[in-house]
């Protein structure tokens, strides 16, 4: 076959379908042959697209039985290698008997580096070759990390063919060079409002990998519900629902490596002063009064031994990359502080004029205070847009501005030299959902920054699942399909943004996701969270 490529832009190419008169191999009927490609104009039907991509027009088949091979094993590789033959093999192949069709037999991944830890900006870049002759197909990586995204890649180009009964990949032979565009890509979820069950969170990790997600921003607490043990501060968990509502250390820890284990990082999130109420539960003097208990108490002594005993236990007191939460970022929260109870408060209020503050200034104090106790511990602190908004530049130099109220404020944070995670809430909170995946999918984060090292400053971004109205029977089907939409976002270049060349694509990772188990609600309907409108086809959509 001849090998066709056309190129749109210098950092991406796009092919079609072969050409009216295009030959089927020998023995193979047209029609059948012809439903291996892709559409018209479609390079593929892959979220997200890679940065580059060349292809042909032939199919070869793969063998069920492929042998997956490391050239620098790793128990990691070795994990994720099982993984991705469950991923792909599902069905009984016919292949070994369809002697006119060239079988893939081999996979081999070759990873420079197989121990690298999981932080921002470690290298995720990797190529993918799929010849056409049946010789070996080739990722190769500078990580794991890198390798796992080109496992992922490949696991999207395996279709199985019902009419010839085997796996096939369409288009080859193929070439694809690949690295994200932004360096944090990731999905929150939220049990505080739901408690989410430890096999839930864990089918969440699983989910958000098949589009290069790499970062679960857990948001553990709030004014709902404290759900995690803290063994320094024991009652703090008297703030959960119930006993069958917690998370042990055992369980963060589990979570923790389950998702490292295929490239995500946990972020948590400890919400304060403000949504903190459930911290009172164990511990009533931290807050300002029974009657009136968050924000925090800043006065109180019991308030500080309290979160610099907890972040100690978070971090590994304050080892960097250590510690129950190994990631170097802590998220802090620091959004929606309501100071009506400091100053209503006579104990915080006196306290308040004894050191020449207002409400504003003890909210500032309180904010630094949180600061330097993750700096002190090696941890990058996080913190919700109300906090440059009040303070500016008054922030340490390594705080990390998290972008919800509005897009227009992240090009004031990296002009001020932070930088930012955008997930403003009219184009990433999937709780929201009237907001269609169109809008996800556009919403693009150095719009207003044409300034190349303040586009810098923009580490990327997340979707947003708050609770409120999400818990275990319907999360997936909330999340999905427009998480993808912002994962493209995140992962392609810029230049990838038209929507109805991505829309077939978005139609067919849904029907994908179906197939390995994840529910996704149709992309039409008035309501991102909602049913099929009749009966059709997955990819009608109807």
């Amino acid at each position: 076959t001849t090998t066709t490529t056309t190129t749109t832009t210098t950092t991406t190419t796009t092919t079609t379908k072969p050409k009216e008169g295009t030959k089927a191999p020998v023995g193979v009927d047209k029609e059948i042959y012809l439903k291996t490609q892709p559409p018209p104009s479609i390079p593929a039907f892959i979220v997200p697209m890679p940065k580059t991509m060349t292809q042909g027009d032939g199919v070869i088949g793969v063998s069920a039985e492929l042998k997956i091979s490391a050239t620098n094993p790793s128990d990691d590789l070795s994990s994720s290698f099982s993984r991705l033959k469950k991923l792909l093999f599902s069905q009984p192949s016919k292949a070994a008997s369809i002697s006119y069709l060239t079988i893939v037999k081999e996979l081999i991944v070759e990873v420079k580096e197989s121990e690298v830890a999981l932080q921002l900006g470690v290298d995720e870049s990797y190529s993918l070759d799929i010849p056409n002759d049946g010789s070996p197909a080739k990722i190769k990586a500078n990580t794991v990390y890198g390798a796992y995204h080109g496992m992922q890649t490949f696991s999207q180009l395996v279709i199985f063919n019902y009419h010839t009964q085997c796996y096939q990949i369409a288009t080859t032979p193929i070439t694809i060079k690949d690295e994200p565009r932004f360096k944090h890509r990731g999905l929150m979820i939220d049990t505080s409002r739901h408690w989410q069950p430890m096999n839930v969170i864990k089918g969440v990790i699983d989910s958000i990998i098949y589009t290069k997600f790499n970062v679960l921003h857990w948001h553990m607490s709030d004014t709902q519900s404290f759900p995690f043990e803290s063994l320094s501060f024991p009652l703090l968990w008297n703030g959960a629902y119930s006993d069958e509502e917690k998370y042990t250390q055992d369980d963060v820890a589990e979570i923790v490596e389950y998702a490292r284990k295929r490239g995500v990082r946990v972020v948590v999130e400890f919400d304060m002063p403000g949504h903190a109420a459930a911290w009172c539960s164990g511990y009533p003097d931290i807050c300002p009064s029974p009657h009136c208990n968050e924000p925090l108490n800043p006065a109180s002594n019991a308030t500080w031994k309290l979160i610099g005993g907890l972040i100690d236990e978070l971090t590994g007191n304050g080892t960097r990359g250590g510690g129950l939460f190994p990631d170097n970022f802590l998220h802090v929260g620091g959004d929606e502080v309501n100071t009506g109870c400091w100053s209503s408060t006579p104990s915080v209020s006196s306290w308040m004029r004894d050191n020449n503050m207002d409400a504003n200034g003890a909210y500032e104090y309180f904010v630094k205070r949180v600061h330097d106790y993750a700096i002190e511990r090696n941890r990058d602190p996080v913190n919700w847009e109300e906090v440059f908004n009040h303070f500016g530049t008054k922030l340490h130099p390594r705080s990390i501005i998290h972008i919800w109220l509005t897009r227009a404020t992240l090009a004031r944070v990296v002009a001020a030299g932070y930088r930012a995670i955008l997930s403003n809430n009219d184009a990433t909170y999937l709780d929201h959902t009237d907001t269609n995946w169109e809008r996800f999918y556009m919403n693009e984060p150095c719009a207003d920054i044409p300034d190349p090292k303040q586009q810098e400053l923009v580490l990327g971004g997340e979707v947003c699942m708050w609770g409120e109205t999400a818990d275990a029977s319907n999360i997936f089907w909330t999340i999905w399909p427009r998480s993808a939409a912002t994962a493209e976002r995140l992962w392609s270049p810029r230049e990838w943004n038209k929507l109805d060349e991505f829309r077939p694509r978005l139609e067919a990772f849904r029907c994908l996701l179906h197939r390995r188990g994840v529910a996704a609600s149709p992309i039409i309907g008035e309501l991102a969270r909602n049913s099929p409108q009749g009966p059709a086809s997955c990819f009608g959509q109807r």
